[in-house]
């Protein structure tokens, strides 16, 4: 027996996480049912449907890297007619992102099929780093900046201490690294407008140990064994 969501996962539908949702919608159908609460289910003899069509684990467990391009939401489906990244990655097997990144905001895009290997890069515990190049308007003072590191009060939470430093002046504005390790909507760039300094352009470059390195802008790849290792390490 297993819970509902982490049985959608593993089949490769989309995230634990979005898995709820979808059952909260009534999405989901456990044996002809609606459910609308997590339950468990036995792989062995229920029937489970997602959306009408019925599901089953992916055989073929997929690791993807992506350089996604501006202009792409981290989706597998848009109800508003937008490109997805799924655009970009041409593979048989049914995958789905892991986290996301902005429609404006481009770089490092995991996606896969195995539910656990997205869930232990999601979850909050883990703590995985994220690396981000970001050109800001304006530079910086050494207090705002401090500010940036201890935390800053987004909307309804505080952010975790974060690292920012300054990689090169251009013209006004400025070149920056900031790593963090959470993963709020947009919080790069709230983070960022909180201390006066709006971002121009945003990057991710790095998950964890998982670098872009030099894959081209809306080109993707499979993991290497050793990238997979280390998330499943985790």
């Amino acid at each position: 027996m297993e819970r509902i969501q982490k049985y959608i996962a593993r089949c490769g539908v989309t995230s634990r996480r979005k898995a709820e949702e979808l059952v909260k919608q009534g999405r989901v159908r456990v044996n002809g049912n609606i459910i609308k609460e997590i339950v468990m289910v036995d792989p062995q003899k229920d029937i489970v449907e997602v959306d009408g069509k019925i599901i089953k684990p992916e055989e073929n467990k997929v690791y993807i890297m992506l350089n996604k391009p501006v202009g792409y939401v981290t989706t597998v489906k848009d109800d508003r007619g937008r490109k997805t990244v799924l655009d970009l990655v041409n593979v048989k097997e049914r995958i789905y992102p892991v986290g996301r990144l902005d429609y404006d905001t481009s770089g490092l895009l995991l996606l896969t099929n195995d539910g656990d290997f997205a869930y232990k890069l999601m979850h909050p515990s883990k703590e995985v780093d994220k690396v981000y190049i970001a050109e800001i308007e304006g530079i910086p003072t050494q207090d705002e900046l401090e500010k940036f590191r201890k935390g800053l009060r987004i909307e309804d939470y505080i952010t975790s201490p974060a690292k920012i430093d300054i990689l090169k002046i251009k013209g006004k504005n400025s070149i920056v690294k900031i790593v963090i390790h959470e993963g709020k909507n947009r919080q790069v760039r709230k983070m960022c407008e909180k201390i006066g300094h709006k971002v121009v352009r945003l990057k991710r470059i790095q998950i964890g140990n998982i670098k872009l390195g030099d894959l081209k802008l809306g080109q993707w790849r499979y993991l290497t064994k050793e990238e997979i290792d280390w998330v499943k390490k985790l």
